[in-house]
């Protein structure tokens, strides 16, 4: 029998290495995976996952916004709904969740560049992501925000039924925030209050991107702008037309950033600290604006052409950035 105490001490020895190993990786990796969607659990039931506190501050999710991955989920659910211009032309959207957290949100998908200064007007937010181009992961780190993909907090994520990935990838925001922060920590600049005087009747608006398109058509009797992406209606999956108070079609520098996806194709930086001009759609009328957002720690604010600040309808509020 004694020939078989050195395979049981080397058995140890090997399984203690393993351990040490794994825990020193564990600690040395990066928490946001390296590509889009690439490192995201592919199960279709959530693991258990625990509880954290709310960090104060809102939840930003990036939400998928191709033909693949509509309808969405939670997205009514939101304060704010930011669109912006990705690769190939098309457009991604940026949830912010203050005020109420949805069961479930999603497709998420990766962050990109712009997003990390468009998120610096709110207090340390908490950005839920399914991974980045790998360069600016360390960029991601710096930021001043709780950065949450399924590397850093795999029990918030898990992997619907129905839709191929990377499309079906989901998030509860309860895993990650134990309340809804309060409208307090809207930040952005925003004023609500009673419409501006003057405007122009206007019933349908449509901004483009090279491969996608929002239109806003306003229902009188619902009081909101009707939602429509690439010429469809946008529905949340439990059949809720998505609608806004007010819309925000907000002229910007977009230009050609550092980062890329795997074909090669560039990704556009929208700038977000500047001035420019904006049209603010609420009550069925546009108002001509000039936005300002001084630094990037700044809310943005809209000033009409007698120079008063443009105040927003109660409700969602969509801000759909255009090319100036």
């Amino acid at each position: 029998m004694r020939h078989r105490a050195p395979t049981r001490r080397t058995a140890l020895k090997a399984v203690l290495a393993a351990a040490v190993l794994t825990a020193s990786l564990t600690a040395g990796c990066t928490r946001h995976g390296t590509s889009d969607d690439g490192r995201a659990p592919h199960g279709s039931q959530a693991p258990d996952g625990q509880h954290t506190a709310g960090t104060g501050s809102v939840l930003a999710v990036k939400i998928d916004n191709v033909a693949a991955a509509r309808p969405q989920t939670g997205l009514d659910s939101a304060d704010v709904v930011y669109a912006e211009q990705v690769e190939g032309g098309l457009s991604r959207l940026m949830a912010v969740y203050a005020t109420k957290l949805p069961e479930v949100v999603g497709p998420v998908r990766s962050a990109r560049e712009s997003d990390l200064e468009l998120l610096r007007q709110f207090d340390r937010p908490t950005l839920a992501f399914s991974g980045a181009q790998r360069k600016l992961l360390p960029l991601i780190d710096q930021a001043p925000l709780r950065a949450e993909s399924p590397d850093a907090a795999s029990g918030a994520y898990y992997r619907g039924t129905g839709r191929p990935a990377p499309h079906n990838l989901y998030l509860r925001p309860a895993e990650l925030m134990a309340d809804a922060p309060g409208k307090a920590a809207l930040t952005t600049g925003f004023r609500y209050g009673p419409a501006p005087t003057g405007g122009t009747v206007t019933a349908t608006r449509t901004v483009r991107y090279p491969a996608a398109r929002f239109t806003f058509t306003w229902s009188a009797g619902e009081k909101r702008w009707l939602v429509s992406m690439d010429g469809t209606q946008a529905r949340t999956t439990a059949g809720k037309r998505v609608a806004a108070a007010t819309v925000v079609v907000q002229h910007v520098r977009i230009r050609t950033s550092r980062y890329h996806d795997v074909l090669g194709n560039y990704t556009p930086f929208t700038g977000t600290v500047g001035s420019g001009k904006a049209e603010v759609l609420r009550d069925g009328r546009s108002f001509e604006a000039t936005w300002t957002r001084r630094e990037a720690g700044d809310g943005t604010t809209f000033t009409g052409a007698d120079g008063r600040p443009v105040d927003f309808a109660d409700g969602q509020v969509w801000v759909v950035f255009a090319k100036a």
